[in-house]
C-alpha cells in the first residue's frame, strides 16, 4: 500500500505478491482461453482472435524469462509464431508462464539485464512486474473474449492493490515515454485519483514538451488539475488501459484514448 508522504513513493508489491499476481492472471488467461475457444474474437483487441492472443502472450512469457535468465532472445517475434504453429498453443502457453515463474526464482537478486521504463525498479522486480500487470491486461482480454464484451471491474478477479500499481506502471512508466503532450489547446494535465488511496497521479500534457507524471498526495492542493479520472481503482485502471465496457464511453475517457492511445 502506499506511504502517506509530501511526495508519495512507488508502491510497495513485493515480489512475491507480484509472482503471486503472475500465476493468477496465467491461470485465468487459460481457463478464458479454453471457455473461449481459440477461433473467438477479442472485442478488447479489435482484430485478434482468442489464438492471437495466447500466440502473443506465450511470447512474452518466454522473451521476458530469457531476460531473466541473462540470455535475451531477440528478436522475440519466431516466438509468436511457434505458438501459433503449435499443435497445442494452450499448452504450449502453460509452459512459458511456468517457465517465466521458474526464471524469477532463480534470478539473483542483483541480476543485470534491461530494463525500459521510466522510475523502474531493480530488474528482476522490473520483470516480474512486468509480466504480472502485461499477463493480467491480456487476461482480461480473454475474459472478455468469453463473455463477448468489456468485463465490468466487479467480474474480474484483480485485487486492489495489484490495479494501483498497474495504474502506477502505466502512469508513471509507460505514458512518460511520450516525447509530444496533447495537441495545442487541448486540456494539459490530468489528475488520477483511486477512491481509498493516499497517492494519486499528476499528469502534465502540456504541449511541446514530454509527458510527465508526479505522484502526489492525494489530499494536497497540488492534487489539481484540468480534468480528474476518480473513482474505483480497478475500474481507474480498466479504464485507463482502454478496456472498459462504458458504453457510450465518456468525454473524458475519449479524450484519454485519442491523447494517449493506450491500444496495448
Amino acid at each position: 500500500m502506499p506511504r502517506p508522504s509530501a511526495a508519495p513513493g512507488p508502491l510497495d508489491l513485493s515480489l512475491d505478491e507480484l509472482g503471486e499476481a503472475l500465476g493468477a492472471a496465467s491461470t485465468v488467461l487459460r481457463a478464458n482461453a479454453v471457455a473461449a475457444g481459440l477461433d473467438a474474437p477479442v472485442p478488447t483487441c479489435p482484430g485478434w482472435t482468442v489464438l492471437d492472443l495466447v500466440a502473443h502472450q506465450g511470447m512474452v512469457h518466454r522473451w521476458a524469462a530469457s531476460h531473466l535468465r541473462g540470455r535475451p532472445i531477440e528478436p522475440p517475434e519466431p516466438l509468436e509464431q511457434e505458438g501459433r504453429a503449435s499443435a497445442d498453443p494452450l499448452g504450449w502457453f502453460d509452459e512459458g508462464a511456468t517457465a517465466l515463474l521458474q526464471a524469477v526464482v532463480d534470478a539473483p537478486d542483483d541480476l543485470e539485464a534491461l530494463v525500459f521504463l521510466r522510475d523502474a525498479p531493480a530488474p528482476r522486480l522490473f520483470w516480474t512486474r512486468r509480466q504480472c500487470h502485461e499477463t493480467t491486461i491480456h487476461a482480461v482480454d480473454a475474459l472478455a473474449a468469453r463473455l463477448r464484451r468489456p468485463p465490468r471491474a466487479d467480474e474480474t478477479w484483480i485485487r486492489r492493490p495489484v490495479a494501483l500499481d498497474v495504474i502506477d506502471e502505466l502512469l508513471v512508466g509507460f505514458v512518460t515515454r511520450r516525447k509530444e503532450g496533447a495537441a495545442p489547446g487541448a486540456p494539459t494535465t490530468l489528475l488520477v485519483r483511486p477512491d481509498g488511496s493516499e497517492v494519486a497521479w499528476l499528469v502534465d500534457l502540456a504541449t511541446g514538451r514530454p509527458v510527465s507524471t508526479r505522484r502526489v498526495d492525494a489530499s494536497s492542493p497540488e492534487a489539481a488539475a484540468d480534468h480528474t479520472l476518480a473513482g474505483d481503482p480497478i475500474e481507474l485502471y480498466l479504464r485507463l488501459w482502454s478496456r472498459s465496457g462504458a458504453d457510450p464511453v465518456d468525454d473524458l475517457e475519449r479524450w484519454w484514448r485519442e491523447t494517449i492511445s493506450v491500444t496495448w
